[in-house]
């Protein structure tokens, strides 16, 4: 997009409100054109019918709206969808849209690439190539939603897919923000769900916002010693204050703390493993995803058995802890956790 022109995609109902009022128009107008962009998914500024003639042809001139480029759709056995999207810089990323129970979620990126290497992780071998816009972050919904089929919605979003969020805080503050307005897709934040590995000042400045979305840790270990193998992060937040930041984590009503755990064979899988969890979550209000390891030819470990993985819920069940085995959707097409990747031709 011509740098001259303003990306609307990535602006707040407030923002496109100035807009109009440095053209000499009232704020509903701006708030008329919020709508058509971010409700209505309209690109053509000809088309949006209620606002003057005049006005449009100004607009054309001052304004775009984007939309990453679809490069690749592929559909999974389960009916799972991963789409690669390629951004104006050349940049690639990938979402995902996994159909589940009359729920349709869209796993989205938010980094291209991620730095922070975690070994159970294909988007770590790609290292951090950029932060998305929050224009790229917004645009990723408004191109699955152009493309969904005859009766489907999406009713969740989660931040999961390429990238740790809050390494991206303020442009994913800003996107939240643009797609939980009232004006436009109007997702409820209980229905918006952030992963982070574990980003400290990240939590902190998500709870002391007011954007009322989920949040969900990804834990993957009970020791120190083993999460900085596997999760090189924890050598600079560990465990234990990890957990502080998340017992100081402001939670509503109704409202739990999700903890993501990797099932790695031999590594975090153990009965001491589900044990000492037990301890380590004591008096959070907490649920426990399961993660069966999604297993890659580069990457070094192999999935927990299935045995052993009932065996670890069943010790947190018996403590009185919810824990659910997550099972993997989109595996067939590299689109479940930690399969996100994209690699470059001359990389």
């Amino acid at each position: 997009m011509n740098e001259n022109v303003v990306d609307l995609v990535g602006l707040l109902r407030s923002e496109v409100e100035a807009l109009m009022g440095e053209l000499g128009e009232p704020a509903y107008r701006g708030r008329q054109l919020f709508h058509w962009v971010q409700a209505r998914r309209t690109r053509d500024v000809n088309a949006m019918s209620s606002l003057p003639r005049e006005l449009r042809a100004v607009l054309v001139e001052h304004v775009g709206v984007s939309r990453p480029e679809v490069s690749r759709v592929q559909r999974s056995l389960d009916g799972t969808r991963k789409y690669l999207f390629r951004l104006e810089d050349g940049e690639e990323i990938e979402s995902v849209l996994i159909p589940d129970d009359g729920r349709l979620t869209t796993c989205i990126s938010t980094q291209a690439g991620c730095p922070l290497a975690c070994r159970f992780c294909l988007t770590g071998l790609m290292g951090l190539r950029r932060n998305l816009r929050a224009a790229e972050i917004v645009g990723q919904i408004l191109a699955l939603q152009d493309r969904l089929e005859q009766g489907e919605r999406i009713t969740n979003i989660v931040l999961m897919g390429m990238g740790e969020p809050l390494l991206n805080f303020t442009q994913v503050e800003r996107a939240l923000r643009i797609l939980s307005d009232e004006q436009g897709a109007h997702f409820s934040p209980r229905r918006i769900t952030l992963s982070t590995v574990g980003h400290i000042p990240g939590i902190q400045k998500l709870a002391a916002s007011d954007l009322g979305i989920n949040l969900a840790v990804s834990l993957n270990a009970t020791t120190d010693a083993v999460r900085d193998e596997i999760m090189p992060i924890n050598r600079r937040w560990p465990i234990a204050e990890l957990l502080g930041a998340c017992r100081a984590y402001p939670l509503p009503n109704r409202r739990w703390l999700t903890f993501e755990y990797v099932m790695l064979d031999g590594v975090n899988d153990s009965r001491e493993d589900a044990k000492r969890l037990v301890g380590l979550l004591h008096g959070i209000r907490c649920k426990i995803n399961l993660i069966p390891f999604n297993t890659a030819p580069d990457l070094p470990d192999r999935a927990s058995p299935r045995e052993r993985v009932e065996v670890f819920q069943r010790v947190l069940h018996d403590a009185g802890l919810t824990a659910t085995i997550r099972e993997s959707r989109g595996w067939d097409i590299s689109a479940a956790c930690g399969m996100l990747r994209v690699e470059k031709e001359n990389a």
